[in-house]
């Protein structure tokens, strides 16, 4: 069921450097190179890769279309749409391919504050007056949680700029770092027409109680006479190819699939950078507007002729996970405990702070954030003056951002001093402990170089 870990490690891998110091200098090799930086993006594998060839050179024709070309792309769109569905526990139909999670975050959004306005409009209708709020008409509002991904912070920010919704964003605990239900339950107001809260975090790998929040918005819900009901969305992106997910047991409206991980786009199962978007029944059960208007494909949720091959890739990575994700996950699990245990043992336990590992919470089995403590040993500085690990210090989009220390770390309770050394590194499928052992042997060079440096200095 596994590959043989380490045989397509080093291959593929090293087109990823967006996040890190460039050695090219003093490294013309990348063969070397030890790639621990998942949840920023996955290689596509052999077999995805397949897939997509496959689909640009035999499905090229318009799906819509009725000769063979064309038919052959509707039925390796129908094939993916199965595989996927099958991936989160949804439906066919539930399944609408986007450009990637971005766009699946911001329809969720946009169909939110949409939904709530025509609901007031024929309410108003209805009863013959609109509902006022201290004399001034309802604005829709939003919970969301304050270690999100770009796709859902900006989005909620640009809403709430315009004047198009409230949002609050609900701080997470700073002992056990996820986002508390009872604090979210305690935000619902009746105008509340959206809470959207990630599966996992990507910078401290913390699993949300997404579960225990669908049972209480449900539970609401169903006393909610006057108002539109709470829809519910999680953004699956650092979850799925790694922990099982059921989108009818976590009674969420809407879950965010990705390709390949969090950047611009988020998810993380080793395929292409396209998205989907699993809503429970599309314009029945749950509501859903289009950003975009075009020529009718995805039952017009979603127009535009679909990108038939990266769609192919999306559900060939989807049928690897529905086969494999049992020896996927205790493979990342037993890796990445691996990989803490030889962290301790060579650098010891009181010079490191696990910044995933947080008492009462669980953690994705693959991520390991962690920052060597010691004057001088910020997280970016260690990392370049690695020779062979890729890693990074946080998400993937926040390159800019300078040594500040992650805000998410922050929130969740670490102190400054300690969250500007953090690293982190998340193991992949093949990740072999060889390979763990040699970046803990790099990482132990790194920090040397920089305390002698920092002695001479």
């Amino acid at each position: 069921m596994m590959t043989d870990p380490g045989a397509s490690c080093n291959k593929g891998h090293h087109h990823h450097h967006h996040a890190y110091h460039d050695h090219t200098l003093d490294h013309p090799s990348d063969v070397d190179r030890i790639y621990m930086d998942y949840n920023a993006t996955t290689p596509c594998e052999p077999e995805v890769v397949q897939a997509i060839s496959d689909a640009l050179l035999e499905a090229w024709g318009n799906p819509s279309s009725g000769y063979a070309a064309g038919v052959k792309a509707k039925q390796v769109i129908n094939q993916a749409r199965e595989d996927v569905a099958r991936m989160v526990g949804g439906s066919t139909e539930d399944i609408i391919f986007t450009s990637g999670g971005t766009e699946a975050n911001s329809l969720v959004f946009h169909t939110a504050v949409e939904h709530f306005n025509r609901s007031c409009r024929e309410e108003e209708l209805s009863v013959g007056g609109r509902r006022l709020l201290n004399g001034a008409p309802d604005v829709p509002h939003i919970i969301t949680s304050s270690v999100e991904h770009d796709s859902v912070t900006l989005t909620a920010n640009h809403l709430q700029k315009e004047g198009r919704a409230d949002v609050t964003f609900v701080p997470v605990s700073k002992v056990t770092a996820q986002v508390e239900v009872e604090a979210v339950m305690a935000a619902v107001r009746p105008s509340t027409c959206l809470i959207s809260v990630m599966m996992a975090n990507n910078e401290t790998g913390v699993l949300m109680p997404i579960k225990e929040l669908g049972q209480k918005v449900r539970a609401l819900n169903k006393q909610r006479h006057q108002y539109p009901r709470i829809l519910l969305h999680t953004d699956a992106a650092q979850t799925i190819g790694k922990v099982p997910v059921d989108a009818r047991d976590l009674e969420v409206d809407y879950l965010t699939i990705v390709g390949h991980k969090e950047g611009w786009c988020l998810l993380q199962f080793y395929g292409p950078r396209i998205g989907a978007l699993y809503v429970n029944g599309p314009g029945s059960s749950a509501p859903l507007y289009p950003l975009l208007f075009g020529g009718g494909q995805e039952r017009s949720f979603r127009p535009g002729t679909e990108n038939t091959a990266m769609i192919a890739g999306l559900g060939k990575a989807a049928e690897l996970v529905n086969t494999n994700l049992p020896g996927y996950s205790s493979h990342m699990l037993s890796t990445r405990l691996y990989l803490e245990q030889r962290l301790k043992a060579v650098f010891g336990e009181s010079k490191l702070h696990f910044n995933s590992l947080f008492p009462g919470s669980e953690c994705l089995p693959n991520t390991c954030n962690v920052s060597i403590l010691g004057p001088g040993l910020e997280g970016r500085k260690v990392l370049s003056s690695c020779k062979r690990l890729l890693a990074s210090v946080g998400a993937a989009c926040h390159t800019n951002r300078g040594d500040r220390p992650s805000h998410i770390l922050l929130s969740c309770g670490v102190p400054p001093e300690v969250a500007s050394n953090a690293v982190r590194l998340s193991v992949g499928r093949n990740t072999s402990r060889e390979e763990v052992e040699q970046a803990v042997q790099d990482l132990r060079a790194a920090v040397t170089t920089l305390e002698l440096a920092s002695m001479l200095g």
